[in-house]
């Protein structure tokens, strides 16, 4: 139990700065929904809707309430995991992000994979061979995949292995919970497309930090010490750059989460991104807030099991 306290103490360090970082996000969306022109309630009303049914409207969702009692209300529910009701089809929010997220989720794992599947070797090569054509080579591939856009990418890809070649399908997803095969099958492209801007992020990060520790002082007395090239990068380069990488993994899942938007709607899978657009096109403010707000909550989860992956690799990071 002591030898876990500076973690534990971590842990609740990092929840209270989390809090108003919960805050001022929903706070924004909260304040640029309310900012969209049009009346909410005559929308929701419909087109021959009455005066009186309008009111009735406005008094039932809490819109004639100041903005500031409107916002509190609806933080205090969601932090009861009660995200109201959709406008539109008038289920819970919550029940509608759980049935997609595992699809969202899906995408994102499979992109950060392939990011470290292949940008992790491609780092290496390329620090290892610094200067050398190859770290050329691979250098100019990562600055190209940092410029590529990923929905031009997911096109290519869509007209190419689904169209012309037929190898994967070009549209729609599969429920990892009821079919894995086809999930992941479906997951193939769009994972691939989302990928290319973390593959060439991991290759950059890497390869500097691995160039820096191989021309120190302390690799070089390694070196004199008769230490194998291989051993030194292995046990000595890779172990004092796990942090930097870790850092790396962290920002970019939660870049991966954001650009899954553009993929899902290129591939129209059926995730929390293209529900999001969607709310946002018919003003379904509570979908837009619920999903925000499982966003939020993600981000936060993702720096916190990174936060705690840092004690491990490093645990002085515990007591700072």
């Amino acid at each position: 139990m002591l030898a876990n306290a500076p973690r534990l103490m971590l842990v609740g360090r990092r929840l209270v700065q989390f809090v108003p970082v919960i805050v001022l996000a929903t706070f924004v969306v909260f304040g640029l929904l309310k900012l969209v022109p049009g009346d909410l309630a005559a929308t929701l009303a419909g087109e021959y809707a009455t005066e009186e049914r309008i009111a009735q409207i406005r008094e039932s969702y809490g819109l004639n309430d100041p903005f500031l009692v409107q916002y509190g209300r609806w933080l205090w529910n969601a932090m009861q995991l009660d995200l109201s009701r959709s406008f539109q089809s008038n289920e819970p929010v919550l029940e509608q992000i759980m049935h997609r997220f595992p699809t969202t989720m899906l995408l994102v794992v499979g992109a950060l994979l392939v990011s470290l599947v292949v940008g992790v070797p491609l780092g290496i090569l390329a620090a290892t061979n610094a200067g050398s054509r190859l770290d050329v080579a691979v250098t100019s591939l990562s600055s190209f995949g940092v410029a590529l856009p990923n929905f031009w990418l997911a096109m290519i890809l869509v007209a190419t292995f689904s169209l012309s070649w037929g190898w994967f399908p070009a549209t729609g997803a599969v429920r990892f919970g009821a079919d894995p095969a086809g999930a992941i099958w479906h997951a193939v492209l769009p994972s691939i497309a989302l990928a290319a801007g973390g593959i060439a992020e991991v290759v950059r990060q890497l390869r500097s930090a691995l160039i820096e520790i191989l021309s120190s002082q302390y690799v070089r007395t390694l070196y004199a010490k008769g230490l194998s090239p291989s051993a030194i990068l292995w046990k000595h380069g890779l172990k004092n750059v796990a942090v930097t990488l870790l850092t790396v993994i962290g920002l970019l899942a939660s870049r991966l989460l954001g650009g899954a938007v553009v993929i899902e709607a290129v591939f129209a899978i059926p995730g929390m991104g293209s529900m999001v657009v969607r709310a946002a096109i018919v003003k379904d403010f509570p979908v837009v807030q619920g999903v925000v707000f499982t966003m939020v909550i993600l981000v936060i989860a993702i720096n916190l099991v990174i936060d705690l992956l840092y004690t491990i690799v490093d645990p002085r990071v515990a007591l700072k």
